[in-house]
C-alpha cells in the first residue's frame, strides 16, 4: 500500500472518522440493548437503500426484540416516558437493520436526519420529547457522530397502531 494511503487511513482511525463497531455493540449490551434481525419489508419496498456515501433507512415502527409491536397513542393510551422508550426500541430496530445492510457498524460516519412519527392524540404536544428517545440514544452511543437534524410529528395514526415510526439518513464508508 502507498505510504501517503496509509498514513491518511491510519489518521482517519487515529481520529475517530469512523465509528467503533465494537464500542457500539458493547455499549448496547451494556445498556441490555441486543441487535436483532431485521424484520422483512411490509410492501414493495427495501428497507434500505444507499446513494453515495448516504444510506437511507425506511421507516421502522416501534418494536420490542421478541418482535411485538409497541402500540399505543400518545396522550391516550401512553405516557410520554412510554414513548421515549418506544423511540429507543426503534433505534435498536433502525441499527439492527444497518447492520445487515452494512455488515460493520462501525462503517457509520455520522448521522445526518431523524424523522420522527408519533400515533398522538389531537391536544398531544410533546412529540419532540419522545423522539428524544431516538436523539437520546444515537447520541449516546455514538457521541458527537450521533448528533443530527431531526422532525419529530404527531400523526392521527401509523401502520399497526404502533406508537412511533422513525426514518434515518446515515452517512456511512
Amino acid at each position: 500500500m502507498n505510504y501517503f494511503l496509509t498514513a491518511f487511513c491510519l489518521g482517519l482511525l487515529a481520529t475517530g472518522h469512523a465509528v467503533n463497531a465494537q464500542s457500539i455493540e458493547q455499549k448496547m449490551t451494556s445498556m441490555g440493548l441486543v441487535l436483532t434481525a431485521p424484520s422483512k419489508s411490509a410492501g414493495n419496498y427495501v428497507k434500505a437503500v444507499r446513494t453515495g456515501n448516504l444510506m437511507f433507512l425506511a421507516g421502522h415502527i416501534s418494536t420490542r426484540a421478541d418482535g411485538s409491536t409497541i402500540t399505543g397513542k400518545l396522550g391516550k393510551d401512553l405516557t410520554v416516558e412510554q414513548g421515549y422508550e418506544a423511540a429507543k426500541a426503534t433505534v435498536v430496530s433502525l441499527l439492527s437493520t444497518l447492520k445487515a445492510e452494512l455488515g460493520d457498524l462501525g462503517r457509520i460516519r455520522r448521522v445526518v436526519k431523524v424523522t420522527g412519527f408519533v400515533n398522538s392524540m389531537p391536544d398531544f404536544t410533546d412529540q419532540p420529547k419522545v423522539v428524544n428517545g431516538c436523539s437520546d440514544l444515537l447520541v449516546s452511543l455514538l457521541g458527537d457522530k450521533g448528533k443530527h437534524a431531526r422532525s419529530a410529528v404527531g400523526m392521527v395514526a401509523l401502520p399497526l397502531n404502533a406508537a412511533v415510526e422513525i426514518e434515518l439518513v446515515v452517512e456511512v464508508e
